[in-house]
C-alpha cells in the first residue's frame, strides 16, 4: 500500500540482436535465455515481449559483412533496417529503437573509424548520421547513438532535419562509462575491439562531474532523452542525472550485470527471480524512467 516505487512491463526495453539468414536462434552462451536471432525470430521476440506489456525494444544489427568503415550500418538493405521494417509492419503500435553505432559493422570492432591506430572522431560524425537517417527512413520511431563522439547528436540531430524527420526523438546514450560489465555484449554482437580498448572515447568509472558534463552538451546538441550506462554500478550517476535534467532519464542494465545474476543463480547461490526484480527496483528508484533490461520478458512475466 505504502510502496514508493513500482516496476512495471512498461518501464522495460528489450534489446534484440538481429543477424542475417533463416531460423538463426544461436545462443549467447555468457547470456542465458538471451540470442541471436534471424528476422523471423526477432520478430517472434518482439511479438511476445509486446504481449507481455513491454512497449518498447531496442535493436543491435549483426552483419555477414564488416569492413573498416562499417558500411552495413548505413546501408538501407542493412540487417537492422530491414529489422525495423519488419517490425513496424508487423507490430506498428511497438516503439522501435535503433542503437547506433559502428562497432557491431567493423572489422576493427571500434566505434569509429581508424586511422593511425586511433579512432577519428569527425570523420565518424557523417557515417553515424548516415546510419541515423537509413534507419528512421526504414521506421525507427527513435535513434539511440552509442559511440559516444563528440558532436554526434547535433551532427545526427542536423541530418534527421535536412530529410524532413524532424519529429524523431534522439535517445543519447550520454554517459556510457568504459566498463568491464559490457564483455558478454560483445560476444552477442560480434564487437569485440582487435587491438586496444574504448577508454579514448568512453568515460572513466570514477568521474561523476563529467558526466554531467557529457548530459549537458548532448541536451544542447538535440538530444531528447538520455542515459547512463552501466547501470547498477552507477547508480548515483542516476541520481544526479535525474535531479540535473528536466527530460526522460533511462539507463541501461547491461549484459556483465545480466550475466553476474544467471550464473550465481544457476549455482544456487541466490534467489535469480528475486535479485532479479531487486536490482531493477533499484535503478527505477534511483531514478530511471526507463530500463533497458535483457530481463524485461521474465521481469514481465513475474510482474503480471
Amino acid at each position: 500500500m505504502v510502496r514508493e516505487t513500482t516496476l512495471a512491463p512498461s518501464n522495460f526495453i528489450y534489446p534484440l540482436f538481429v543477424v542475417e539468414g533463416r531460423d538463426v536462434r544461436r545462443p549467447i552462451a555468457s547470456m542465458p535465455g538471451i540470442f541471436n536471432l534471424s528476422l523471423e525470430h526477432a520478430l517472434a521476440e518482439a511479438r511476445q515481449a509486446h504481449a507481455l506489456g513491454v512497449k518498447s525494444v531496442i535493436l543491435f544489427g549483426i552483419p555477414d559483412h564488416k569492413d573498416a568503415r562499417g558500411s552495413q550500418a548505413y546501408a538501407r538493405e542493412g540487417i537492422v533496417q530491414r529489422a525495423v521494417r519488419e517490425l513496424k509492419s508487423a507490430l506498428p503500435e511497438l516503439i522501435v529503437i535503433v542503437d547506433v553505432c559502428l562497432c557491431e559493422y567493423t572489422d576493427h570492432g571500434h566505434c569509429g573509424v581508424i586511422e593511425g591506430g586511433h579512432v577519428v572522431n569527425d570523420d565518424t560524425l557523417p557515417l553515424l548520421a548516415q546510419m541515423a537517417v537509413t534507419c528512421a527512413q526504414a521506421g525507427a520511431d527513435i535513434i539511440a547513438p552509442s559511440d559516444m563522439m563528440d558532436g554526434r547528436v547535433a551532427a545526427i540531430r542536423s541530418a534527421l532535419d535536412e530529410v524532413r524527420l524532424t519529429d524523431v526523438p534522439i535517445m543519447a546514450y550520454a554517459a556510457k562509462y568504459a566498463s568491464g560489465f559490457y564483455g558478454p555484449f560483445r560476444e552477442a554482437a560480434q564487437s569485440t575491439p582487435q587491438f586496444g580498448d574504448r577508454r579514448g572515447y568512453q568515460m572513466d568509472p570514477g568521474n561523476v562531474r563529467e558526466a554531467l558534463r557529457e548530459v549537458d552538451l548532448d541536451l544542447e546538441e538535440g538530444a531528447d532523452m538520455v542515459m547512463v550506462k552501466p547501470a547498477l554500478s552507477y547508480l548515483d550517476i542516476i541520481r544526479v542525472v535525474r535531479d540535473r535534467v528536466d527530460v526522460p532519464v533511462v539507463a541501461y542494465n547491461v549484459s556483465g550485470e545480466y550475466a553476474m545474476v544467471k550464473a550465481a543463480a544457476q549455482n544456487g547461490w541466490v534467489d535469480g527471480d528475486r535479485l532479479m526484480l531487486e536490482i531493477l527496483t533499484s535503478i527505477k528508484r534511483a531514478g530511471a524512467e526507463q530500463i533497458i533490461t535483457y530481463h524485461a520478458l521474465e521481469a514481465s512475466k513475474l510482474l503480471g
